[in-house]
């Protein structure tokens, strides 16, 4: 037996409720039980997950949030263990990059994370114990800026409320 713990106030609710759009790539709806989305893209892969994430934003007005799980780092290749597939992932992202980059517009922020560590050379298939990734990117964020380790990963909800001009969350310190 299993459960969903809900919390009140998250920030996808909360953009919803403004009356804002939070569009879904890949499972984020699942994810938060259907919860804070207004718009949902599905696609069998990373790859076109990149490119539903393009469309996102080009339909994202000013305001919104479009929020991508890139499914098959974890499902695929880390979980499964598989090396070379997690490192040829990598790599296809780095090329994508560029041109998710290319389509941010002024006042966009981009935040690149995981929601738990999957080391393919972990043994076991279990989630690993890992510091994740936490870097932002776009024409406003603060270029250079070491964030160190965070103390939680509230932190990238409270920022990302504090960037979209939303009152503070419970939880979290806003990374600048």
């Amino acid at each position: 037996m299993g459960f969903v713990y809900l919390a009140r106030d998250k920030l996808l609710d909360r953009l919803v409720a403004t009356g804002r759009e939070v569009h879904a790539v890949g499972k984020i709806k699942d994810i938060f039980a259907e919860r804070g989305v207004t718009h949902l893209r599905k696609a069998p892969d990373n790859a076109a997950l990149c490119q539903q994430t393009l469309a996102a934003l080009a339909d994202c007005p000013d305001g919104g949030m479009v929020f991508t799980n890139l499914v098959d780092f974890d499902m695929l290749f880390g979980h499964r263990r598989d090396v070379a597939g997690y490192a040829d992932a990598l790599e296809a992202f780095d090329r994508f990059l560029p041109q998710l980059l290319a389509a941010l517009r002024p006042g966009d922020l981009l935040a690149l994370t995981a929601d738990h560590g999957c080391d393919p050379t972990w043994p076991g298939s279990d989630h690993t114990r890992e510091h994740v990734p936490l870097l932002f990117g776009g024409p406003t964020c603060p270029v250079g800026r070491a964030l160190g380790a965070r103390s939680s990963f509230a932190d990238l909800g409270q920022t990302l409320a504090a960037h979209l001009g939303l009152a503070a969350l419970p939880h979290g310190l806003a990374c600048w």
